[in-house]
């Protein structure tokens, strides 16, 4: 195991002290939870991308076009279009985020 040094602000050292004691833990399980937890959502979000990007379209639309046009079973209904005609927010994509620069990538335009 490593040692690592982290500066926190007061406010999230507190929050993070609180947390922690609340889930019966120490503060480096909890950070070390943390971090865990960002990079599996992290690594999964560009696995997702990798395998969209090998998306073949054309055997989407073939398979999908095999599923019968059939009402959803009860339970399985999609939620109702808001009242102004505009599909649910939640039913919407989201925009691609930027991805910020390493340090290293941002010194060397820097410099360069």
């Amino acid at each position: 195991m490593s040692m690592l040094s982290l500066r926190l602000p007061e406010s999230l050292h507190r929050k993070v002290r609180e947390l922690a004691a609340k889930e019966s833990i120490s503060i480096n399980q909890f950070i070390s939870t943390a971090v865990a937890e960002k990079m599996a959502a992290l690594l999964t979000e560009e696995y997702l991308e990798e395998r969209a990007r090998r998306a073949d379209p054309a055997a989407f639309d073939r398979i999908l076009a095999r599923v019968p046009d059939v009402p959803p079973l009860p339970g399985d209904e999609r939620e109702p279009a808001a009242r102004n005609g505009q599909p649910h927010k939640r039913l919407q994509p989201t925009k691609a985020r930027k991805r910020p620069q390493s340090r290293s990538a941002a010194r060397s335009r820097l410099r360069g």
